[in-house]
This record gives structure tokens, C-alpha cells and sequence, in this order.
């Protein structure tokens, strides 16, 4: 005999007056309707406003990852055994605010591109100049097309 004890379902929707170029163009209206049955009882439903965006994340490549590791061990002069992964911050593995800045200086040189000042002050982790650098290859690329 199965039972079960709390099932739930959230389902976002937009109303059925907005078409698909008003969808593309950004609009605000996101239905979030939730529905749950905790007991066996009649199950609940609640519909609540939500604030519509858009927004992409996307994880920069491993390789990538791999080649910043590789930049930021060689300009920290990290010993070899020194563990360096997407999550590493700056800070723990000791690098002062010269040695971010020259950590992006190696990247720029490496990937062939430009970090501005505030994109490179928001960079704390190795994942975060990783995916930094693939935005920027890419729109290098965007632009020569």
C-alpha cells in the first residue's frame, strides 16, 4: 500500500491578452500559480503576481575554467599540490588587490581581451572571471560579424 504524504506544483503563465511580441519585449504580469495537496483533503490552489525578467545563466565552458585555474596558480606563484576550482575566491587563495589586478591582466592577455575597471571589481571567484571572459570573447566575436 502506497501513500503520499505532501505533493506540490508551481506553474508560471502569462495572461492570455498578451501576444508573443509583447512576451519578447519584456512584460511584467507573471501569473505563478502553485497548487498542493498536503493532506486528503480537497487539494489548495493560489494564484500570486510575480515579477517577470529575463535572465540567462549560463556556466562559462570547463576548458575555460581549467585555463583561468592554470592563470591565477601562475600569478600567485601557488605551489603545485594548491587546489583551484570555479568556487575558489581570490581572498582564500591569498590574493591581495594588486595580485586581482594582475590576475586580470594575465586573463586579458591570455583571452585577448579587455576588462573595464567596475566588470573586473565584481570578479571574487574563478567562476566569475571564467564567465566574465567567455561574455567578452563572445561579443569580440559578435562585433567582427
Amino acid at each position: 500500500m502506497a501513500s503520499i504524504t505532501g505533493v506540490g506544483i508551481s506553474i508560471a503563465t502569462l495572461p492570455a491578452s498578451y501576444r508573443k511580441s509583447q512576451v519578447l519585449n519584456g512584460v511584467s504580469g507573471l501569473r505563478l500559480a502553485s497548487f498542493s495537496r498536503q493532506r486528503k483533503s480537497f487539494p489548495s490552489v493560489r494564484l500570486q503576481s510575480a515579477p517577470m525578467g529575463f535572465h540567462v545563466s549560463c556556466a562559462a565552458k570547463p576548458e575555460t575554467v581549467g585555463k583561468v585555474c592554470d592563470i591565477v596558480k601562475s600569478q600567485l606563484a601557488l605551489p603545485a599540490g594548491t587546489s583551484v576550482t570555479g568556487k575558489s575566491t581570490f581572498t582564500e587563495l591569498g590574493a591581495d588587490s594588486l595580485d586581482t589586478v594582475e590576475i586580470v591582466m594575465g586573463l586579458e592577455e591570455a583571452f585577448g581581451i579587455s576588462v573595464e575597471e567596475d566588470s573586473a571589481q565584481n570578479i571574487t571567484t574563478v567562476q566569475d572571471a571564467a564567465d566574465l571572459i567567455e561574455e567578452l570573447v563572445e561579443a569580440k566575436v559578435n562585433l567582427k560579424n
